[in-house]
């Protein structure tokens, strides 16, 4: 058997999330029905990050375990998979790769429009509100250089460490939209959303600089979040050199 990583990017208007639910419609299931269909045996796919539902992804990666593989299996995985999912490469990988625990930073942003486009109404969130850029780049200045994010988390989680490392935080206008550009070594769930709605809300004129900057220290929870419509997966990273040339 050889380990293989799968890298796939997909719109995730349609899909209830990466991972496989019973009676929904979801990335991995797509995934690992295409790859059984051709190999003529199930395959399990673990993914290297998890979108929710709606959340889309211009890159993500999964693993899996198989012998002999199809020389054809890229080019068939496209030909039968929905238009809204596309296999980028597929990359046999040493014994023990993993894909989620071997990455080392993971890249998001969030896009919005303010003039009604629709064009975007399905890849970035309509926001025609007023907005203060300057608070926006502070509270994403802040947030740079904090490490507890347990406001910024859901409260149905288990996990136990909430500390994250953010290399990049930043507002960003690209053409129409606006967007918020986030990169770190981990991400809790819902946290990218979570932050994003809470500095629009200062960036609104909704809670004071003061009040945001309290959430990293007091025992609360942000309370806003934002659709999934705008949220991108850009880029998982890994160490240099990581990939088989």
């Amino acid at each position: 058997m050889t380990r293989y990583f799968i890298e796939v990017a997909y719109k995730g208007t349609r899909y209830n999330g990466f991972q496989i639910q019973e009676n929904a419609r979801t990335i991995q299931s797509e995934l690992e029905g295409a790859i059984a269909l051709i190999q003529r045996h199930p395959v399990s796919l673990t993914g290297s990050s998890r979108t929710d539902a709606g959340v889309h992804a211009l890159q993500n990666y999964f693993h899996f375990d198989a012998g002999e593989l199809h020389p054809q299996l890229v080019y068939k995985l496209n030909a039968i998979l929905p238009g809204d999912i596309v296999v980028r490469r597929l990359l046999p990988m040493p014994e023990g790769a993993h894909s989620r625990f071997d990455a080392i930073a993971r890249e998001y942003e969030y896009h919005l429009y303010t003039q009604k486009n629709p064009f975007l109404q399905e890849t970035a969130l309509f926001y025609p509100y007023r907005l203060d850029h300057d608070a926006l780049a502070e509270t994403a200045a802040y947030i740079k250089e904090q490490t507890n994010f347990w406001a910024f988390s859901k409260t149905n989680t288990q996990v136990k460490n909430f500390r994250c490392q953010i290399a990049v935080s930043e507002w960003v206008e690209r053409g129409e939209e606006f967007l918020y550009h986030i990169e770190g070594n981990r991400f809790l769930r819902g946290m990218v959303r979570l932050l994003t709605a809470t500095q629009l809300k200062v960036g609104r004129g909704k809670l004071s600089l003061d009040s945001f900057k309290r959430l990293f220290t007091e025992e609360a929870k942000c309370g806003h979040s934002i659709a999934a419509t705008g949220l991108y997966l850009i880029q998982v990273k890994y160490p240099e050199n990581y990939f088989p040339r």
